[in-house]
């Protein structure tokens, strides 16, 4: 079994919208990804997505964008991001994915001996300040950093992996230490999925901190391609 990771579909079936307005990189981008995911995964691996899966406004309007990956081999792991509209409770969306779909919120899902995890997270600043709506919501999304992890926790029996997705970076560009990166380490997290982060010149795709490995997988900053995060074949 492989794990793999790739974020930021932005796919747009029913409400077509044209990503290529924000670069070369965007023309074409889905068909380069289905075309490498077909050469990568079989159905005994999974596909972490990490956010902003549709730019559908409703949940019924996401349907047509979640069929397009419906045929796609492996099984599929999927949590909020920030341009996640249609994504409203998670009993809703949980009652239309189809067969081999799994989404993750305020709990954890495990897939032999890997345990996934992982919350939609925000900003972490620069410099520390925030604004107090910003503290809210990034107060909140600690909070359901913990919920998850700890559901991750109780799900290891031995020395099974945990893989945490996020939506935004945890850390900010100078990678340092956040209420979230701190809560990763406490709880034993193995590899951290995340994305957001479009068109970055200054960070790395893959970095090293504390021992535990994020991996940035916005499929703009992969050039459209899958990144392995585990093999365990």
């Amino acid at each position: 079994m492989k794990v793999f990771a790739i974020s930021d579909l932005h796919l747009s079936i029913n409400n077509p919208k044209p990503m290529d307005i924000f670069g070369p990189v965007w023309e074409g981008y889905v068909d380069k990804i289905f075309d490498d995911w077909k050469t990568k995964v079989t159905d005994e691996d999974i596909v972490l997505l990490a956010g902003d899966f549709s730019w559908a406004m409703k949940l019924e309007d996401a349907l047509s964008d979640f069929k397009l990956l419906e045929t796609l081999p492996g099984k599929k792991v999927i949590i909020r991001g920030n341009h996640d509209y249609w994504w409203k409770s998670i009993s809703a969306v949980r009652n239309i994915l189809p067969k081999d779909f799994y989404a993750v919120q305020n709990d954890a899902i495990k897939f032999d001996n890997i345990i996934i995890c992982g919350t939609r997270g925000w900003q972490v600043p620069e410099n520390g300040e925030q604004t107090p709506e910003n503290k809210k919501i990034f107060d909140r999304e600690v909070i359901r950093l913990e919920l998850t992890l700890k559901e991750a926790v109780k799900l290891k029996k031995d020395n099974e992996e945990i893989i945490c997705m996020m939506h935004y970076p945890p850390t900010n560009f100078s990678k340092a230490d956040s209420a979230f990166t701190n809560l990763i380490e406490t709880y034993g997290v193995n590899k951290v999925v995340y994305g957001h982060l479009h068109n970055v010149k200054k960070t790395s795709n893959v970095f090293v901190k504390n021992n535990i490995t994020y991996y940035l997988t916005s499929c703009d900053m992969t050039d459209n391609k899958l990144t392995l995060i585990e093999d365990k074949n």
